[in-house]
């Protein structure tokens, strides 16, 4: 099955760098994305803020020079994720990310 986003946005959180007890490198971030999108012919302010985590050492190494503000390109898949008190949310996590600006 297709599990495939990509989303444009500004970061509006700092990076936060972490690495798991395995060793394995994370970065976790908060994407901001606004746009107008055609839906059955009108015109649809889009508007989202999600939490992307990048795993590995390729993906979060490229990261270490982003900041907030910086405008980016996120490729990758939705996954849910739930919190310690329970609470779910939609995360996305990130194959590719591009610097924009």
């Amino acid at each position: 099955m297709d599990n495939s986003t990509v989303l444009v946005g500004s970061i509006c959180r700092q990076p936060e760098h972490s690495e798991s007890p395995a060793g394995i490198p994370h970065t976790v971030l908060v994407l901001e994305h606004r746009s107008n999108q055609m839906e059955a012919g009108l015109n649809r302010q889009a508007y989202v803020r999600i939490q992307v985590v990048l795993t590995g050492a390729a993906l979060t190494q490229h990261t270490r020079q982003l900041t907030l503000g910086n405008m980016v390109k996120v490729t990758g898949f939705l996954n849910r994720h739930q919190s310690r008190s329970g609470q779910a949310k939609l995360v996305l996590h990130a194959q590719q990310i591009e610097q924009i600006s």
